[in-house]
């Protein structure tokens, strides 16, 4: 893989789709047309986001959003997953493939797209400026949209703005389908990763410029996170770690596994290995989850290992990729792009290791986290639960230390209006409280996550 094409390719085709998106929009804000007219609700809906964001956020989102879809399009076209092919020409042809039939009248039954508009495109029986063009983007968002049953996580269905904001230059020489065709290589395509790497240099250049923000004591932003935390793992690292995660609770549970010989980074463990629980009984016990999983990279080479341990264990070749996905592979991440990568990264995967996977998909079990928003009441509801949970399990462990100080901290704490705890709840939990452990790490605690005006919290912190 040559990744410094790749580099370069992601590097300047971000340039070049902010660029025809910050266009377009300019155009529909400041034009009048009827077709326009026809598309009020999604330019309402512009409009909001960008009061509600900034004119140069909603470039950005749309114009990777188009990248992502055109990416994955293109690396489903050299796989065979496309037929037709949606942006790659046949054999001997310059027109993408689905535009080629098309013109000969040939359009897949199961799409969804306004057929009568498309045949007076194609045959010159409208005023469109550039009918063809137009017919090409038809088809495009039809394909997304077919392919939302599937993968809801990569193609969402398309019907609001980003469909306005579709670039015009979709069939020239130097059109960005044309860029994606000629930097993604059907060579190149035979490896999920090239999806991560793909990823990693598309916001490199926006990694950059965060980094240089913070050198003029600039804060990192919400929505620059990402950029600011990405990092590809090295494919040797990627074994290493899997390989001495997966591979070592297998061989400790079977030790004469071929999976072994398969294994060119696996460690060999000194003395004897630690028992497995006794709820281990086979590989559909066995749990890897990755909380920091960017484009999935890990997840992908766990699913090979976890295939050839599916395939020893004798299960049918074609069950494997789903029980893979249901019972095994799990991840989390902070951005959602990279979120939507990971399961589609794992649905290629799944895909190329059963031809019909995508008959009847299994969803990847990763996701991106989310703020939390809770109003008064749950977060009274929450704190409550929270520390009556904590003092049962001090109690359980017979711990007792007298807490009068904590509770009248707690109290003041209340007047204050920090958070309004009711008199029945201070009741309930005055008995409680006298037998508490760790009186600083619970006042912690509480001041942590029901601070005045504080509505933002994440799930599992203080489980």
């Amino acid at each position: 893989m040559n990744t410094n094409t790749l580099k370069r390719f992601a590097r300047e085709t971000r340039t070049k789709l902010r660029m025809l998106v910050a266009g377009k929009l300019d155009y529909i804000l400041q034009t009048d047309t009827a077709a326009l007219r026809g598309a009020a609700a999604q330019l309402q809906k512009l409009k909001e986001e960008i009061a509600n964001t900034s004119r140069e956020q909603v470039i950005e989102k749309v114009a990777y959003t188009w990248f992502n879809r055109f990416m994955a399009l293109r690396f489903m076209d050299a796989n065979g997953y496309n037929t037709p092919a949606i942006l790659t020409p046949a054999n001997g042809y310059t027109l993408p493939e689905i535009l080629q039939e098309a013109k000969s009248g040939q359009v897949p039954d199961d799409w969804q797209l306004d057929r009568t508009r498309l045949n007076d495109l194609l045959d010159g029986r409208t005023a469109a400026t550039e009918p063809q063009t137009d017919a090409y983007k038809m088809l495009i968002v039809a394909a997304c949209n077919h392919w939302h049953a599937a993968m809801p996580f990569m193609f969402e269905r398309i019907s609001d703005y980003t469909e306005l904001l579709l670039p015009d230059d979709l069939l020239s020489d130097r059109s960005v389908i044309a860029d994606i065709r000629n930097a993604m290589t059907v060579e190149d395509c035979q490896q999920e990763e090239i999806i991560g790497w793909l990823y990693q240099f598309y916001i490199a250049e926006k990694k950059d410029e965060v980094f240089a923000g913070l050198a003029k004591n600039q804060k990192i932003t919400p929505e620059n996170i990402p950029a600011a935390t990405q990092l590809f793992t090295p494919r040797w690292i990627v074994c290493y770690m899997v390989e001495n995660t997966i591979g070592k609770i297998w061989l400790s549970f079977k030790p004469n596994s071929n999976l072994r010989q398969k294994m060119p980074y696996f460690i060999e463990a000194q003395g004897e290995a630690a028992p497995l629980s006794e709820d281990f009984t086979g590989i559909k016990d066995l749990r890897f989850i990755d909380p920091c999983m960017g484009s999935g990279h890990v997840l992908v080479y766990a699913f090979e290992l976890l295939y050839h341990i599916y395939e020893e264990e004798g299960y049918n070749t074609s069950e494997i990729p789903t029980l893979i996905l249901q019972n095994n592979i799990f991840g989390t991440d902070i951005d959602p792009r990279a979120a939507q990568l990971a399961a589609f990264a794992l649905t290629m995967r799944a895909r190329r290791a059963h031809s019909r996977f995508l008959r009847r998909p299994t969803a990847p079990q990763v996701m991106a986290l989310e703020n939390i928003a809770f109003n008064k009441d749950e977060q009274n509801s929450i704190v409550t639960l929270m520390m009556t949970d904590y003092y049962q399990r001090l109690q359980k462990n017979n711990l007792d230390i007298a807490t009068s100080s904590f509770w009248k901290w707690l109290k003041d704490a209340a007047k204050k209006e920090k958070y309004d705890l009711q008199d029945s709840a201070f009741e309930q939990l005055s008995d409680a409280f006298k037998s508490l452990c760790d009186v600083r790490k619970v006042a912690r605690y509480v001041e942590k996550y029901v601070e005045k005006d504080q509505t933002q919290t994440t799930i599992g912190c203080w489980i």
